[in-house]
């Protein structure tokens, strides 16, 4: 036996193992240092009761506060819950995942479609959901429905608005994220809860309003949930719109 050999194969093979160990011990740190990130942003306490409840949050909780103001709109267009318009020619599903590919498929199908942005946290099985957006931020009562079936788009709703400019409205500090996920997580989160996403955008009204009818809409954190209902935070009044549940409650 080549004793030479042979030690030689053992010191590059011990080298491997303690790159792969030294590899996994640094991502098992790095995920730790994540989510302590994560957590210091809220009080101890919280903590505490996420502990005890289960609760638990595997999205980030933003950092940023930009000051905003309110918003309001006119609907030029609101579609019932059945007024779908059908393609005359299906499209690749795909395209939803590129912008650009987006805009070449259906630009001159679907009106104003560059101002529409999709969402993949909202979508779900036969359906692709795309919020209008006003500087960068979804407005979550404005949206786009692009329906597929077989892995092609097969129709469309849409919402539309004009927006309304309003001089009194200025621009004021945002109620943090983390004091929004605390509020929730002290007062309406059920034990065991999962906090999948939370992203600033403008308000949900959850309800169905005449289009002739001038619509106001706040800054809003919107909380997501792996199950149950969606939460929507006025990032102004602190108050808690419930979806999906007949709940409405001042935070």
């Amino acid at each position: 036996m080549d004793w030479g050999r042979a030690k030689s194969v053992l010191i590059i093979a011990f080298l491997l193992l303690n790159v792969l160990l030294g590899y996994q011990l640094w991502t098992d740190m790095s995920e730790r240092l994540n989510s302590n990130v994560d957590l210091t942003a809220l009080p101890q306490e919280t903590q505490l009761v996420m502990q005890e409840k289960g609760i638990r949050l595997t999205g980030s909780i933003p950092s940023d506060t930009p000051k905003l103001a309110d918003l309001s709109f006119r609907y030029t267009s609101k579609p019932g819950q059945d007024d779908r318009i059908t393609l005359e020619t299906p499209v690749d599903s795909r395209i939803v995942f590129t912008e650009r590919e987006l805009i070449e498929g259906l630009g001159e199908i679907v009106p104003d479609l560059a101002m529409y942005r999709y969402d993949p946290a909202a979508s779900g099985d036969g359906v692709f959901v795309l919020y209008r957006l006003y500087e960068g931020l979804p407005m979550y009562d404005v949206k786009l429905e692009l329906y597929y079936s077989n892995q092609k788009i097969v129709a469309y709703k849409q919402d539309r608005i004009m927006l309304i400019g309003d001089k009194d409205s200025e621009k004021q500090p945002l109620l943090p994220a983390a004091t929004a996920v605390d509020s929730l997580i002290l007062k309406h989160l059920q034990p065991g809860s999962i906090i999948r996403e939370i992203r600033l955008g403008y308000g949900y009204q959850g309800q169905a309003f005449n289009t002739e009818d001038i619509q106001g809409t706040a800054p809003t954190w919107r909380v997501l949930l792996e199950e149950g209902p969606d939460y929507y935070v006025d990032a102004i009044s602190g108050e808690v719109v419930s979806v999906n549940e007949a709940t409405d409650t001042a935070g």
